[in-house]
């Protein structure tokens, strides 16, 4: 896979119908975790931590910055954000497939200097297992 331009890199929401992408983003991030689950204990060799495999939480959180466009995607985010809702979110990655699941809203915050654009900057928290389908 060679260089990939970062606009290509896109988040959608499913508006009911299909998939919206989320306008007037310029920089968006997505970032997986999993917990560790310690078992360390008195006889665990030379007192080395022990884990526990698959045992921990999962979870993918999505970011993204960008400019107040006032389109239907727009709408599409506020009402999510203020109904609390769970939707069905893709997040495509240029070249290399598309990644789906649930998220929630969990950040929503609009800003705006006097010689400026209005921008935003967006969170989402996965909220259920997600899938990952190869390009």
């Amino acid at each position: 896979m060679g260089a990939q331009k970062g606009k290509d890199l896109l988040l959608k929401m499913n508006d009911g119908t299909d998939y919206v992408t989320v306008a007037g983003l310029r920089s968006r991030k997505i970032a997986f975790n999993a917990e560790t689950v310690d078992v360390t204990h008195a006889e665990s060799v030379d007192r080395w931590r022990e884990l526990l495999e698959g045992a921990g939480v999962k979870r993918a959180s999505i970011s993204g910055r960008g400019l107040f466009k006032d389109a239907a995607s727009d709408a599409l985010v506020r009402q999510a954000f203020f109904d609390g809702a769970i939707n069905a979110c893709q997040v495509v990655v240029p070249d290399l497939g598309t990644i789906e699941g649930l998220f929630q809203i969990s950040g929503l915050e609009f800003s705006g200097e006097h010689n400026g654009e209005v921008t935003f900057d967006l969170g989402l928290e996965s909220a259920g297992a997600l899938t990952f389908t190869a390009l």
